[in-house]
């Protein structure tokens, strides 16, 4: 008896609807509709995708649980980075456990009701916030691994070149379970220093790094050379992502790719992030004002692993938000003016499979795989992005973790 049969699922690799059957978390078959007798096959329970697109999830490569939903803290006149930086500081010196365990708690039901599976957060461990928003972030990661997989970087936004405890901190939270850790040279005083510590850190726990880099418009004084540089000379090469990177989109195509062609030497993902790149960049712009968002399918097509994620949810670097990879992916669409199916689907990609590379996660859908599943309301993955399509179910481990239904037309 099988503990689970999804039927009428559309799968992006085969051409007739299939029945998914699921037995201790584990897919057992994958079987055409019209060659599979439900009949003759009991089982515990029966889901009936109707048709609609089946895939593995979608994966957050970069997010800041533990200052979501402040926004109500923040004051938000100027909208650049220096003001975010700022209100998001003053805020944080009043974070309790217990308050970034609810707000996170928030920001993650959101997640997995738009199918995120599998997630990296920031979390600032600091002299202001000490381990409490780490504790907390903890705790959120435990309440739901029945839904979600939650990576931890303990994080450095505020500088570390003259902040010993910040340091010891960071030392703390990785021998206490955080995942990898992660550095902002450009809010650092000493920005290569900055990088160099980061690795100290990273090479004496043996975990990846997640820097934010190169956040402003203007193409000079990109770190992007320093990081490459030490991710080759201390054997990183894959191990390494960073976020933002505006810089790019203000440089010649030259230069562009003259910095593209390091990343892929040096194996580093690069992560965009839409919504908070364009809301904070080019405000002293009173006309023709730059999107200042990197374009990330031409970074793909040159073979570096690039991903699309929220960054911030309802506080002062971006005071709106979801979690939905899948409207953040179609808004990263439009604003990169993007219209032919290939590049669609490698928009889609940057929501599901690139980031689960990133993450260390297998996502196919293949017999023996795990079966951590999403429903979408949609025939395949470009239709799910110019569509914003909405998540209808999903399931990790063959159990059943959301359930959103399809809006209908009611006639008198």
């Amino acid at each position: 008896m099988m503990d689970l049969i999804i039927k009428n699922a559309q799968l992006s690799n085969r051409k007739h609807l299939v029945n998914l059957s699921i037995k201790d978390g584990v897919i057992k078959s994958i079987d055409e509709v019209e060659n599979h007798d439900l009949d003759t096959a009991p089982t515990k329970t029966v889901y009936d995708a109707q048709g609609n697109f089946v895939c593995s999830g979608f994966y957050e490569s970069h997010i800041h649980l533990d200052k979501a939903c402040i926004l109500d803290r923040c004051s938000v006149e100027d909208g650049d980075l220096e003001e975010a930086v700022n209100e998001t500081g003053k805020a944080k010196e009043a974070f309790t456990e217990i308050d970034v365990f609810t707000r996170a708690s928030r920001v993650i039901e959101m997640a997995i009701k738009k199918g995120t599976v599998g997630l990296r957060t920031f979390v600032e461990t600091d002299e202001k916030t000490q381990l409490r928003s780490f504790e907390a972030i903890k705790k959120v990661r435990g309440k739901y691994a029945f839904a979600i997989d939650i990576e931890i970087c303990a994080f450095a936004q505020d500088g570390l070149t003259d902040s010993p405890e910040t340091y010891a901190l960071l030392q703390q939270a990785l021998s206490q379970g955080a995942d990898l850790v992660g550095g902002c040279p450009y809010k650092d005083d000493n920005p290569h220093q900055h990088i160099d510590m980061i690795f100290d850190l990273a090479q004496q726990f043996n975990v990846n790094v997640d820097f934010h880099l190169d956040f402003d418009l203007d193409h000079e004084d990109s770190s992007i050379p320093k990081l490459v540089e030490e991710t080759i000379k201390r054997n990183y090469q894959g191990r390494v992502s960073i976020g933002h990177v505006t810089k790019l989109s203000a440089m010649d195509k030259a230069q562009r790719f003259e910095m593209a062609a390091l990343l892929k030497f040096a194996n580093i993902t690069l992560t965009v992030l839409p919504a908070t790149d364009i809301f904070l960049n080019g405000r002293d712009y009173d006309a023709l004002i730059p999107r200042g968002m990197v374009n990330a399918n031409e970074l793909s097509e040159m073979g570096i692993n690039t991903t699309i994620a929220s960054n911030n949810i309802l506080n002062a670097f971006t005071p709106y938000g979801d979690a939905s990879l899948i409207r953040m992916a179609t808004m990263y669409a439009n604003l990169a003016q993007l219209a032919k199916d290939t590049e669609i689907a490698d928009v889609f990609a940057m929501i599901s499979k690139n980031p689960a590379k990133l993450l260390s996660h297998h996502i196919e859908i293949e017999i023996g795989a795990t079966a951590s599943l999403v429903v979408l309301e949609a025939k395949d993955a470009v239709e799910a992005i110019r569509t914003t399509a909405q998540a209808l179910a999903g399931f990790k481990n063959g159990k059943q973790t959301f359930c959103n239904q399809a809006a209908f037309i009611c006639f008198d």
